[in-house]
């Protein structure tokens, strides 16, 4: 996974739980403006998300977070 989309993911992780606390969850949406944004982006993120971990529609982002801070 590029450096742009865990640096993007880390912040709009950060900034949920900041908002609605630590058992906000999210989708792999959640890191776009809408789908078409970036695709290319969006399904490296889909890839990662659905693909090579197998995590549901929704996850927790403390679960998201600390995933992508440990290199997964």
């Amino acid at each position: 996974m590029r450096q742009c989309l865990r640096d993007k993911i880390i912040s709009v992780c950060d900034a949920k739980i900041a908002q609605k606390g630590e058992g906000v969850g999210l989708s792999f949406y959640a890191f776009f403006a809408n789908r078409n944004t970036d695709p290319t982006l969006l399904m490296e993120a889909a890839e990662w998300w659905i693909k090579t971990h197998q995590l549901d529609h929704f996850e927790k982002a403390v679960k998201i977070r600390d995933m992508v801070r440990a290199g997964q």
